[in-house]
């Protein structure tokens, strides 16, 4: 039998007890913003590991941290060989708002060929394929074609505080030719991405004070500061109506797009736009209108508010001026942007804009960098190979608007290639509820990664 038939037969005759594996996984509700959860953490760590041992990898370990555990696992049996490390991660974002859930957030329930659950896209469905595409090629051919490691962790969520110390003090043990990240959507369910670029982000907090208490607007009203306005006030000085952000040096080092990204923003060939606005249910887009709706995720900083948080908002009416106001606004900002400094500028700015008679704190909250990927390295030729046969197209490469901050550190730090995709697809609700994702897909990814394996150990750097 053709190798490569045997594979796909053997996924197909095992697919219910993968998807029982899957389920059984996704029942452990391991959120790690939640601290009620962390008992949950270790259930969902410890199921990861004793999986990947029985799939046959060795030095199984479930490593502790600060915050959640990590999970390691490897096979190094194939001398001469390069090594492939792949990361994913088994926390989940929240599952609310619990009334918005059409099936029980934590119960895996399919419908219409999706399976419906919080974290089965982001990330327990794409790192399950990975270990089940491990668990083919071992049934099937006994070993692997390449030297395997894997470094599932608790924190990605939560902005991976803990997996960094880690990887820098254990860059010796992590030492491989490639990190494959499972961690990302497709732009359409027939075409296959790969990620060549990500944003930063540098997440804040605004506060502004008043008088020192809240005070009546019948009695204050008309000579009392009153931090609501004066924070829209900054806020709408940051950024205008035409979502141009006013921060002094913000632009200064934005580096010019390659002729690759600019054709691709311009040209849109698979019509990404037209499908954002139907995702959002919009009829026109936002953003900075001298620039592609595409380059505006890819190439351009963002400025979002998430929350202001102060004064009256329950039900009926409290005429109260807030004694303080804040809130939380991020950016994602292009490689070339570093966290640290354009929050150095933010706070400038903010402190500028402000009215003098208020107070103002900003706060650095969290931060990452963004990343730029070769699109010429063995994996990546190796993965091209692999999601055609899939597919049957060939994937597109795209600067995505996210941020993953593990990557960073793994290019970093192990000096490898990574290599960044995934099987989501746009509508799969991540962060949202109702998350799903597609069966097809789930058995799509475990072929590709079995044959990006394939294909890994005879493509010579």
């Amino acid at each position: 039998m053709d190798h490569k038939i045997e594979i796909r037969q053997y996924i197909a005759d095992h697919q219910e007890r993968y998807l029982e594996d899957l389920k059984d996984w996704l029942r452990i509700p391991s959120v790690s913003a939640l601290p009620e959860h962390r008992d949950d953490m270790y259930r969902a760590a410890d199921y990861a590991a004793k999986l990947l041992q029985r799939i046959g990898l060795e030095q199984v370990e479930v490593i502790p941290t600060p915050g959640h555990p990590l999970v390691y696992a490897e096979w190094l049996k194939a001398p001469g060989k390069p090594t492939v490390l792949f990361y994913g991660h088994y926390d989940v974002q929240p599952a609310d708002p619990i009334e918005l859930w059409k099936t029980p957030p934590f119960e895996p329930t399919i419908q219409n060929n999706n399976l419906y659950c919080r974290g089965v896209s982001d990330d327990k469905g794409q790192t399950m394929l990975v270990i089940k595409a491990l668990e083919t090629l071992l049934q099937v051919d006994g070993k692997l074609p390449v030297n395997v490691k894997v470094l599932i962790e608790g924190e990605e969520e939560i902005g991976s505080p803990s997996i960094g110390a880690y990887v820098k003090e254990h860059a010796e043990r992590l030492a491989c030719d490639t990190v494959f990240v499972c961690d990302s959507p497709m732009e359409r369910a027939d075409t296959p991405t790969i990620i060549t670029g990500l944003r930063g982000m540098a997440y804040t907090e605004i506060e502004v004070r008043g008088a020192q208490r809240d005070l009546h607007s019948g009695l204050f009203g008309g000579v009392a500061p009153n931090p609501l306005h004066a924070i829209a006030l900054i806020i709408a000085k940051l950024k205008d109506e035409n979502d141009h952000i006013h921060i002094p040096g913000l632009y200064d080092k934005l580096q010019a797009p390659s002729d690759f990204d600019r054709e691709f923003w311009d040209q849109d060939p698979l019509n990404l736009a037209e499908g954002f606005k139907q995702e959002m249910g919009l009829n026109a887009l936002s953003g900075e209108p001298e620039y592609p709706p595409l380059e505006r995720i890819g190439g351009r900083p963002s400025f979002d508010v998430h929350g202001i948080v102060g004064g009256f908002v329950d039900p009926g009416a409290k005429t109260v001026i807030p004694g303080v106001v804040t809130a939380k606004i991020s950016m994602r900002l292009p490689p070339a942007l570093n966290s640290k400094e354009v929050f150095a500028l933010l706070e400038k700015a903010v402190k500028s804009y402000a009215p003098p008679n208020v107070e103002v704190t900003v706060r650095y909250l969290a931060g990452a960098e963004g990343m730029s990927v070769a699109q010429n390295s063995s994996s990546m030729t190796a993965a091209v190979i692999a999601l055609k046969e899939t597919f049957g197209n060939d994937p597109i490469f795209v600067r995505s608007g996210g941020t993953l901050p593990v990557a960073v550190i793994f290019q970093e730090v192990l000096n490898a290639p990574v290599v960044l995709t995934g099987f989501a697809l746009p509508d799969d609700n991540l962060h949202a509820p109702n998350e799903k994702y597609s069966l097809d897909n789930f058995f799509k990814g475990i072929y590709t990664i079995a044959r990006f394996l394939e294909e890994r150990a005879i493509i010579v750097d």
